[in-house]
């Protein structure tokens, strides 16, 4: 009798149970995870009123009781997920800095400006969740040129990191990510087949800003399909050979190219174990970090820089909002800038853009009518020998409609843009750096009889 008895007040225990990583609780203060791996031990940290506190479990309620993921925990023991052991005390942030940019030169070899990118995205990860929008950071290169040594290294001292360039299958990141809600550290060149990519781009898409979880279909015990939220928001480290095909997906990236130079000399072509305790030891100031700075960083409206796009901003911003140093901020806006213009640049080479300049020069040439016709002809005149397909006016008014999202309507017989159109004319001129021609310049076209 008491051994059943028994058995049903542990079955009850489990029941009110749940493994945690951290929490953010308005009242009782902000909980997370260590574990000493030397001890292998796991408990929790209790930040509250300044102070803080090792916490074996917390108990909420008669119902729910957090206690920490087991040592024995295969992606813990494994070194698939890392945590800190204590919190450690700093100097000051500058001094923090320091140490990561420092840790990071000793083992990676890239370019100035981006380590000491990586050094402050290192910060942004710890306070990730003060903020609605992040960036990417993302390598890029051939096999050999040093991506995976970045990723391990920068990786390790991130916030909950989750190495997931050793898995053979994608299915497993959704609930890692929104189980711990760390930092992803990804290889997406590991992932060969094409619905593995589709799902890790999923990810990728919807992971930069909070509030856009995945939706997945998980079977029940009763052999049900039940639709559940998978939350991906977080930092993420990504290593490519090339480029995304989805535009919208590269413009969230700070990318660095691999393998453009010879590797310094003073770099260990292998990692030890002393590498492991020193990215240890920053990851536990770094916790300190977290919780004297959680509730004080956030995104600042006065970084925003008009001249580039809103895209942009929310990619950098961020960062900005954790460098307090002003020069490393003059440094970070200028590559924003120039991916800026690169972007630019960039659609300046696409059809959209050839047909958008047609249409600019035809209203400063003083066309009183703008037809899909009349810019098909012009389009063919100045640039038909570009294209392999035949150009006509069905594709040009496709273009003008689903892509530069213009109105069109019937005039006369004839498919014309109406003059209500001019404020988005206006838009797109600024959004494709095209400059607004005065009327009767020499350099417009002339428009097809």
């Amino acid at each position: 009798m008491n051994q059943n008895f028994n058995k049903i007040v542990e079955k009850i225990k489990q029941h009110r149970t749940f493994p945690t990583a951290s929490a953010v609780f308005p009242d009782l203060g902000l909980l997370e995870m260590v574990h000493d791996p030397a001890k292998n031990k796991t408990g929790f940290v209790l930040y509250r009123d300044a102070q803080w506190s090792f916490e074996s479990e917390i108990t909420l309620s008669p119902y729910r009781r957090l206690v920490p993921y087991s040592p024995d925990n295969n992606l813990i023991k494994n070194e698939v997920v890392l945590f800190p052991s204590h919190p450690e005390e700093y100097s000051s942030d500058e001094q923090l800095v320091w140490l990561v940019q420092r840790f990071i030169h000793r083992y990676v070899d890239v370019s100035p400006l981006y380590e000491k990118i990586a050094s402050y995205y290192v910060l942004l990860s710890w306070v990730y969740d003060g903020f609605n929008e992040l960036p990417y950071l993302r390598l890029r290169g051939d096999p050999g040129s040093g991506k995976t040594r970045f990723l391990l290294t920068v990786g390790s001292l991130c916030y909950k990191p989750m190495f997931a360039s050793g898995a053979s299958s994608v299915s497993p990141l959704f609930r890692i990510i929104d189980a711990f809600r760390g930092t992803l550290i990804i290889d997406e060149g590991d992932f060969r087949m094409s619905d593995e990519k589709a799902e890790i781009v999923k990810i990728l898409n919807n992971g930069n800003a909070r509030g856009f979880p995945v939706l997945r279909s998980e079977v029940t015990p009763q052999r049900e399909f039940n639709p559940t939220a998978y939350a991906v928001f977080g930092p993420k480290l990504v290593a490519t050979r090339g480029f995304f095909q989805d535009r919208a997906l590269e413009s969230r990236c700070i990318t660095e190219e691999m393998g453009q130079q010879h590797l310094r000399g003073d770099v260990p072509i292998s990692l030890t174990s002393a590498y492991k305790q020193e990215a240890l030891a920053i990851r536990n100031k770094l916790l300190l970090f977290r919780f004297r700075n959680l509730d004080k960083r956030g995104p600042a409206e006065s970084l925003v820089d008009r001249t580039i796009e809103p895209r942009l901003n929310q990619v950098f911003v961020p960062l900005l909002s954790i460098i307090d140093d002003e020069r490393a901020r003059q440094d970070l806006r200028e590559l924003a800038r120039r991916i800026s213009r690169e972007l630019l640049e960039d659609r300046g080479m696409d059809m959209d853009t050839q047909i958008l300049e047609i249409i600019r020069d035809m209203a400063a040439g003083g066309k009183a009518r703008l037809s899909v016709k009349d810019i098909t002809d012009a389009f063919i005149k100045l640039h038909g020998s570009d294209y392999e397909r035949t150009i006509t006016t069905k594709w040009v008014g496709t273009v003008i409609r689903k892509k530069l999202h213009l109105a069109t309507q019937k005039s006369h017989g004839v498919f014309v843009i109406p003059p209500g159109e001019e404020t988005k004319l206006a838009r797109l001129y600024e959004k494709y750096g095209i400059t607004a021609q005065v009327a009767n310049e020499p350099d417009a076209v002339e428009a097809a009889p």
